[in-house]
Parts: structure tokens; sequence; C-alpha cells
């Protein structure tokens, strides 16, 4: 297994919509890498890689938040057959939650402290079978975990309703102060192809707190399916966005308006559809289309039914991880995105984007050299210096990876 480190020297406009935005932060050999871009700041960016898994089979989804309440966020993973934590310690020691829950592949993990006792509630995502959309039985399953007394034992999974072809899951808070977990379809039932009568559902449940063991209290709605084909979603202030093939939607988990739906669209933005989609400071940036080769940044133009699109590389191959956050302490965001297939260099990897201010030309450095075929990746401050990190788990490569962060 596991633990090999690797030193790496890397060589506002106001809010968009009603609610502020907010900054999504989720969540041994050491090796130097040089980052190529020639950065104008004080020191240079330095990243620190440490290998704490070489044995991830597909490393689907990652969350991070503190499990066993000693004040530092662990790392939690949706691998092929089991969901599992690495507890934040010297060795990141591995403890499985759960394993073969469902007869097909594990997709993905959502973890949040939703009841502040410092500890993340968690719930999962499994029956990963894109191509099944009619039957639930046999495309998709979502389970919420209840906590053992020791978290390094099995936790027990709570089956929850479901639709087809369940792909992505978040836990948001809504406007009453409560969370809600938002699960995110990749298909419309009984669509093909993404085409077809129906919208994906997606779905939200709720379980009023602290009875969130107890199966019969958690309820479910659907608050959005405009959309026949979808891939992720991110979240502000109780609200979603989701990406999908006909572009990025807004909507409120707790009182959802018609008057939210489409943002982004190939009419009002030029968007080619969207596969991944998060929100940065003054800005939303996207993966475009599903799988796509292009990262692209929407800004509000000065015709308010308009965006601005600025594409700052069309050279991805399958990106598929993205995520935005203030990493170079430059006090506006950088676009940290990973593709998983090789591209025209024949590299898998890891780029971050950055610009010195708002409204300046976007620059790239290299944050990861063709050893992290990204899968999924977060960014998080692990351990507690006030600089983020970014984690991150590799498909062909079948690691799972933190760059800490020196700067």
């Amino acid at each position: 297994m596991r633990s090999r480190t690797t030193p790496i020297e890397s060589s506002n406009q106001p809010c968009l919509f009603e609610k502020a935005f907010r900054i999504n932060k989720v969540c041994s050999t050491i090796i130097p890498c040089l980052i190529v871009a020639q950065l104008a700041f004080a020191a240079e960016p330095k990243f620190e890689r440490q290998e704490i898994d070489s044995e991830v089979e597909v490393g689907y989804g990652l969350a991070i938040g503190d499990v066993d309440g000693d004040g530092k966020p662990d790392v939690l993973l949706a691998d092929k057959r089991h969901f599992s934590w690495y507890q934040n310690s010297a060795d990141w020691a591995e403890f499985i939650m759960a394993k073969n829950l469902s007869l097909r592949d594990n997709v993905c993990i959502a973890a949040e402290d939703i009841n502040d006792d410092g500890k993340v509630e968690v719930a999962v995502g499994a029956m990963w079978n894109p191509g099944e959309t009619s039957d639930k039985s046999k495309s998709g399953a979502v389970f919420y975990l209840v906590r053992p007394e020791d978290p390094t034992k099995a936790w027990t999974p709570i089956q929850l309703n479901h639709d087809p072809t369940v792909h992505r899951m978040r836990w948001v808070k809504a406007d009453d102060n409560q969370f809600r977990l938002v699960v995110l379809p990749l298909h419309g039932i009984n669509n093909k192809n993404g085409e077809g009568e129906n919208g994906v559902n997606v779905r939200v449940h709720h379980a009023p707190l602290n009875l969130w063991n107890d199966p019969t209290a958690w309820k479910d709605s659907v608050i959005e399916k405009s959309l026949h084909k979808t891939h992720n979603l991110d979240d502000l202030d109780g609200d979603v966005l989701i990406g999908g093939a006909e572009g990025v939607v807004r909507r409120d988990v707790l009182n959802p308006r018609e008057s939210d739906l489409r943002i982004l669209t190939p009419e009002n933005s030029g968007t080619e559809g969207v596969g991944e989609v998060r929100i940065g400071s003054g800005f939303i940036t996207t993966v475009e289309p599903l799988h796509g080769n292009t990262l692209a940044v929407y800004e509000k133009s000065d015709d308010a039914e308009k965006w601005t699109r600025t594409i700052l590389t069309d050279q991805l191959n399958q990106g598929h991880a993205l995520a935005t956050g203030d990493l170079l302490g430059l006090g506006t965001d950088q676009i940290v995105v990973g593709w998983r297939n090789p591209d025209a260099n024949e590299k898998v990897g890891i780029k971050i984007f950055y610009r010195e201010k708002a409204g300046a030309e976007w620059k790239s450095y290299i944050l990861d050299d063709n050893k992290m075929a990204t899968e999924d990746l977060k960014i998080a401050d692990l351990n507690g210096d006030g600089k983020l990190d970014v984690i991150a788990a590799g498909r062909k490569t079948q690691n799972l990876v933190i760059y800490w962060n020196r700067r």
C-alpha cells in the first residue's frame, strides 16, 4: 500500500446572484516537482507531494471532513467496492466504512458535520450502472451511513429512495439552517443517450435533526428536472448549480423557483454543455462538454442577460475534476483542474489557473505532471496552517495523493 511522500517545488466583481458567493474549500516519500510558470509572487508556490495510497482501484469520489472528532479534517474515498476514510495522522491509516453495498461499483460520497458535534455525517452512492435508466433496482443506490461508536469499525448503511443512474451527491445547508442531501443522477428516467421525455430528477433528502438513523424519518422531493443529462453540481448558500449537457441550472434546495432555472445556455454564454461546474470569486468555471477538453470561465457582461466566456485551455483529455479557492494567497480564487486520460503530450495531471487580481489575464502552471490520472479532487487546509492543500484520486494511476501547500 501506502504512504509515499514527494516534495514538490512549483516552477470583484460583485456577487453574480442574489446570494453571496461562498468559496468552496472542499475537502511516505517526498519528491520535488517543478512548476513551469514564472510567478510574480514574493515567494514561488511550493507543493509537497505525498502519496497516501498506491492501491486505489478507481477513486470515483472524494470528500473531506473530521471523521474521528480530533479537530483535523480527514480524507474520505468512494472506491470501486468500498468506502473508506484516511485518518489525518503521520501514516494516514485507512479504515473501511462499508463495502459491497451493491452488485456494481460505488460512485460518490458526501461528508458534512450537519449537527455541529465536530464529526461528519456521511452519505454514499453505489450501483453505478449508467446504461440502465429505467429499472432502479438495477441502477443507482443511496445510503446514509450510521456512525458506530468507534468510527474505525464498520458503519451501518440505511438505504434511501433513489432514481436510476445516481452519480453525484452533496450536503447543502438550506435557508432554514439545516442540511439536505442533494443527489444528482446522470440521466432522466427512461432516457437514452441523454435524450428523452424526462428530465433528470435532482432529488433532495432530509431527515429531522438527529433522526438520521431512522429510515422512516427520511423524506425526499424533486427540486429540478429540466436537464436531460447532468454530471456534477456545486452549492452556494442554500442554492445548487447543476451542470449538464444543456447548460447550468440554479435551484434553491428549500424553495425552488421557476425564475431560478437556466443560468448558462448556448444562447447566453456559448457553453458546449457542462461536465463539471464550480463557483469562484466573481465567476463560474466549467469543464466542457461532459468528460470534455475545455476549461472555461464565465463572468457577467455589461448586458445582464449575457455572460463573457473565456477559454483557459482546450487541451484537456477527459477533464473530470474541478475546484476553486485561494491557494496562493492572492485575495481572489484560483482554479484547480485535473484530467484522467493522456493529452496531446501523452500526459495526465493537474493544473492550477490563476490571475493576480480580478480582471487580469489568466495564467497557469502544472501541479502534477503525469503522475495523477485525476478522477476527483478537493481542496482543504489539512494541517491548519491557513493554506489550502490539494487532494486528488487517480483512476489509471491508482493513487490517492495530497499536495501540501508550502508557499
